[in-house]
């Protein structure tokens, strides 16, 4: 494993941290949202599967880093 490696994998684990946690974000402040600006209920839904489609994008991610993580050095 080389350091470009190492980079690349940091990079894709902070993408996917901050991808977490800005769906996390979304999800409890979407109500608060909903409410101020006067929206509809169903855009609040939007909220809530655009922070889970983040969720599960992140969730692929870190399967990726996992298994390259997997491999057998040599």
């Amino acid at each position: 494993m080389t350091k470009q490696d190492d980079k690349v994998r940091a990079n894709q684990g902070l993408t996917a941290g901050l991808v977490m946690a800005g769906a996390g974000v979304l999800t409890i402040v979407a109500p608060w949202l909903v409410q101020i600006l006067g929206l509809e209920p169903r855009v609040e839904f939007l909220f809530y599967l655009i922070s889970m489609a983040a969720f599960i994008w992140a969730l692929f991610l870190t399967w990726q880093i996992w298994q390259k993580n997997r491999k057998p050095k040599g």
